[in-house]
Order: C-alpha cells, then structure tokens, then sequence
C-alpha cells in the first residue's frame, strides 16, 4: 500500500462514548504533515454528544462521515449490553464496510459492531468484563478474552483503553510500515509493539516480579537481536529455568520465545528495508537471520511477501 495516499478516519461517537476510547484515534491518526489521515469526529447526527464519565462531545459531522471514510472507529460506550445503538448507525456502519471501508472497535465498541452482523463467525474480543455480555449477546461472534486485539481483515476489534493504542499502531504497521508505527509510538510514548496475541492481564498465577523481568528480557533482547538468542540465553538472562520461562513468556505475550524473537527481527528487518540502503545480505546478518536466502523464507512465511517488495511498497514517495 502506497505511503503517500491520503486515508479518511472517521471516529463515531456514541451516546456514552469513553473519553480515552474517542482519544486515542484521533491522537494516533490526527491530521499533520507526516500522517497521510484526515480524520473526522461524527455522530448520529451533528451536534452534542453526551459522553461517559461526566464529558460531552461537540462532533461537526453525521452518519455521512461513514460513507466518507476507508476507516471507521467505534470507541467504546457505557452500558454496550443493555441495547444496541440506533438502527440508522448500524446501517451506516454495514454500508460502510460494504463499500470497502475497515471498522475497527475499540474495547466496548465492539458491541456495536456485532449489532451489524459482520462480526458472526469471525474472532473478536472487548474489554475483559464485559466478554461474557458479549458472547451472550451475540452468540454467533467468536469471543477471545484473552487477547490484546484481533484482526479479521475488514473488521478488528481490541480490549480495553490501551489495547486500542495497540490497535492503532497495528493499523499504521499495515499501511505505512514498522518506520512510521514506531514514530507514532514515540509521539505516544507508548510501546511501539504488542501482538494481539498477548494476554489482557497477567493471569494470578504469576507473580508480578516475574512478569516484570520477562519485560526486562525482551527489552535486553530487542538490543541483541543480531546475537544468538537460544531459549536457554533468554532464560539465563530472565534468571529462571528453560521450561518456567517458556511457559509464563507464552502466557504474557501468546507466542513462544522462538516464535517472539523471530518476529522481532523480522520487524527489525522491516523497519532497516524501510529506512536504510542496506542489501538484504547485510540486513540477515544484522538482526541475526544469518543469509539472505533465511531472511527471504521467514519474511515470507510471516509476512506473505519478500523483502524486495516490501521495500518497493513502503519506500517513500511511491
């Protein structure tokens, strides 16, 4: 996908509407020079909105904002379960989409997402108290309550506030690369990335230090993705056994310490292709893949294409 298109983001805000739910889009895909967005706040209709948690929302745009954009927002609401929004919004939502446009929700938003049908059969989460309202509500969705965020493609759906900070810059990942994600990141002062795989909370079962130094691992990790890094290494350095390491690292991250590290030298291949000059040969060796010909194999297996045309695509101006 060309860097320099312009993508309309529409964020439609509910009666009820979470204040850092309506936020985080808007911040993330905000309208300036380095962001090819222009994002619009809509809702119903044009006007007040009454918000949740004592705010209210002045948007300048309808129902018309939905015919507009290539991407749609549904933050979340206060009380999602109790009735679904007014049947004028899920069928702007369903034409939406059926013109091409994405529709991501943020944590209870995706209860106004099902209300139009798309999400039946299709994975989707929401904040973790209300999964079970969600699937009983909507008994059709596939409801995973422990993820982060979960991308079916046309519709994707997160957790709760800050997993649709994770949502956000999985979106920009897509469209202008690893480069752009992680300026954005930055500007947030966020984590540049957490899979949707990983788990809303860290489950009781395991301690808080421990969580905290596997952190620490994969942080001392990312700065050494160019050396050997053996479960036996990572477990060394988080001062626990190969097998408890493996376990828990699955539990907070839902991917196995191979498959982590993989995929982050994979994203540091992405970023060097996107920035840099370097030969692909040169790239192997710097995040650790060793030859090209390794390189060309997991990026294609993870990412569905090669490096070349992954450079072509994300290449500046093009």
């Amino acid at each position: 996908m060309s860097a320099s298109r312009l993508r309309r983001v529409a964020v439609l805000v509910l009666e009820g509407a979470k204040p850092l739910d309506v936020g985080i889009p808007a911040q993330v895909f905000t309208t300036r020079a380095s962001m090819p967005y222009e994002v619009r706040l809509c809702g119903a209709a044009p006007g007040l909105v009454s918000g949740g948690d004592g705010l209210s929302y002045h948007v300048a745009h309808g129902l018309e904002a939905l015919a507009w954009a290539d991407l749609v927002f549904i933050p979340g609401y206060r009380f999602p379960d109790r009735e679904d929004p007014p049947p004028a919004v899920v069928q702007a939502l369903v034409a939406a989409h059926s013109r091409g446009a994405r529709l991501a929700a943020i944590s209870t938003g995706a209860f106004a997402l099902a209300a139009t049908g798309l999400l039946d059969g299709r994975r989707a989460t929401t904040h973790w108290h209300y999964t079970r309202a969600l699937a009983a509500r909507h008994p059709l969705v596939r409801v995973d309550e422990n993820v982060l965020f979960v991308d079916e493609g046309s519709v994707l759906t997160s957790a709760g506030a800050a997993s649709g900070i994770d949502l956000c810059l999985h979106i920009l990942r897509g469209d202008l690369g690893v480069a752009a994600s992680n300026h954005a990141a930055r500007r947030l002062v966020a984590a540049p990335y957490r899979s949707g795989g990983q788990a809303q909370y860290v489950p009781r079962s395991v301690p808080e230090p421990l969580g905290e130094r596997f952190a620490a691992t994969r942080e001392w990790a990312l700065h050494r993705l160019d050396q050997p890094l053996t479960l036996d290494v990572l477990a060394r350095q988080a001062a626990v056994s190969p097998r408890t390491f493996s376990r828990r690292f699955v539990e907070e991250t839902g991917y196995t310490p191979m498959q982590w590290v993989m995929r982050a030298r994979i994203d540091m291949a992405r970023e060097l292709l996107e920035r840099s000059e370097r030969g692909v040969e040169q790239i192997a060796t710097d995040v650790g893949l060793g030859t090209g010909a390794n390189l060309r194999t997991h990026f294609q297996r993870i990412l569905g294409t090669t490096p070349s045309e992954y450079r072509r695509t994300f290449t500046r101006g093009e």
